[in-house]
This record gives structure tokens, sequence and C-alpha cells, in this order.
């Protein structure tokens, strides 16, 4: 089983009335791992990671890169003991297929190396977009460099998505989002997105990393196994800020509406205007920024309006 937490001594200083106490303690730490992910035994990419769910996190970033766009781009998936080993050291995780999809993806493991095998036919995209790059957990960084590429590679157009949800709804996403982080609880140290129905705001999935391009990955290969891209009516609710790569995960699962407890960069407005996304950030407290299409977010019509 992979470990999502490990334990550390600490020396922990309080002050008191400045008084100074120190004492030795142990301390619980979010987990944090490579991960290699290869397509046919090809390097593509390794990502710093916290253990499990990794075929989600595969999957999902495959399609940000639009590799894929439904289960059946998938054929299989097995864990390997590290870098260098051959098939004789790999584990299988998954055999991907109609019969196959209820298998859990969210296999807990201490292998840090992936190998994919796309759907026939896939494989020739692979040469496209494998450029063997480090992805930190701080930063996703997948390989696109302006918004019109990503428009021209997105499958799905967001802006046409009829999806609305009313204000007051999106206030308590973030609480809702913090009440599933089971290791946040532990740690402190973990990012986290969940996706909601835009039209009863259920929770649809929940998913924690030390990176939050991780978790997103995760949220979207969760959905690319479950056989429900594109995402059309869903939010994504973000517990950090909304970057670039963040809208560019959206608009190519096709998620309309993205919201985040903090700031958005300047090309992540840029991107969702563009893509027709509405952005949503600091949505803290009663209060929150509409920065893209704010049509879709409801309001009572005796709300007061200022300009």
């Amino acid at each position: 089983m992979g470990r999502l937490t490990t334990r550390a001594p600490v020396t922990r200083i309080s002050f008191n009335d400045g008084e100074a106490a120190v004492r030795r303690r142990a301390d619980t730490l979010v987990v944090e791992e490579p991960l290699e992910i290869r397509i046919v035994g090809e390097p593509l990419t390794v990502t710093m990671r916290t253990p499990g769910h990794d075929l989600e996190l595969a999957a999902g970033f495959l399609v940000s890169e639009g590799v894929i766009a439904a289960a059946g781009d998938l054929r299989s998936a097995i864990h390997c003991g590290g870098p260098g080993t051959g098939p004789a050291a790999a584990t299988p995780l998954l055999t991907i297929g109609p019969a196959a999809l209820g298998t859990p993806a969210s296999t807990e493991n201490t292998y840090n190396v992936l190998d994919i095998a796309l759907a026939p036919g896939l494989e020739p995209l692979v040469t496209d977009i494998a450029r063997n790059f480090y992805t930190t957990s701080s930063c996703g960084v997948c390989g696109t460099a302006s918004i019109e590429a990503i428009e021209k590679q997105s499958r799905y157009d967001v802006a046409t998505d009829a999806a609305t949800l009313d204000a007051a709804m999106i206030t308590g996403l973030p609480d809702t989002l913090r009440a599933g982080q089971a290791v946040f609880e532990k740690t402190g140290g973990l990012h986290a997105a969940a996706l909601f129905d835009a039209a009863s705001g259920e929770l649809l999935v929940l998913r924690e990393d030390v990176g939050r391009h991780n978790a997103v990955d995760k949220v979207v290969g969760w959905a690319l196994l479950e056989d429900r891209l594109p995402l059309t009516g869903t939010v994504l609710q973000v517990s950090g800020r909304a970057s670039f790569e963040l809208v560019q995960k959206a608009v190519m699962a096709g998620i309309p509406i993205l919201s985040a407890v903090s700031a958005p960069s300047s090309l992540a407005v840029e991107l969702a205007t563009a893509s027709g996304l509405t952005l949503i950030g600091f949505v803290r407290g009663s209060s929150m920024n509409v920065y893209s299409r704010p049509d879709r977010v409801l309001v009572p019509a005796s709300a007061a309006s200022k300009v």
C-alpha cells in the first residue's frame, strides 16, 4: 500500500506571555514521491505526487494533453517496480475495457512507474507530445505555450454549456471541499479538487494531492474511467489559486465552471475568457469574484447592483 502520510520528529517552539517553550514531538507529513508515466514503455513525464489514484492521475494528464477523451482510449496500465525495470517486474494495475471499468482506480502502491497502453490507432499521437519533461508538485507545466493552442486542441466547447448555479451555492463549496479532505486534517499539506453537479450541488468526486494540478488530473481521470467526459453541467472547486494550467485542464475536460478559494493568474483569466469558461476566485465566506462568464452565476433579483 502506498503511504499517504508519514511521521517525522520536529522541534516545536511556542510563546506564551513572552515565555518560550520548546518540546520535541512527532509530526505527520504528507508523502511526496515521483511518478513516471510511460506510454508503451516510452517515458513521457515525471510528476511529483501523493501516491494513490495513480491511474486517474495519468488518465487526467493525458486528457489535458489532448491524447485521450474516453475510457475506451485506454487499453491497459501496469505499475513497474522502478526505473529500468522490464515487463517481468511489472505489476498489473488495470486492464481497461467495458468489463473492467468497475475495477478500482484508486489502488495504492509503492511503485513509482506507470506504463500505459492506448487503444489501437492512438499510439502515433504519443510521439507528438513526448517531451520527457519534469512536473513539480507546485506547478503543472503541460507543454502548451499559448491560448490559441488550447483552443485548437480541446475537443469540447465549454462556451456553449448552458450550466448555471446559484451564487449562494458557490459560497458553500469550499466548506464541502475542506470537510472531505481527510489527509489534510492530518497534515495541513495537501491541495484538493472536487467536482460538483451545478444544478444540485451534489459532490461527485473529491481528490487530494500534494500538487493542485495533480488533484485536478485525478478528478478528470476519475471522470474518464467512469466514461463521463465531457463534464457538462459541472463545477470544479479547487483549494488554492486558479492557474493557467487548471483552467486548461477544465477546458480540456469540458468543465464549464471553475471555482477557487484564492486568486487567478492573468493568463488564467485570459484563457477562461477566450474559452467561455466561468472563472470564479476568492470564494471566501459570503463573497467571490467572477472573472469571466458571470451570466452563469445566478443572484437574487432583489440584489443590489453597483458599478
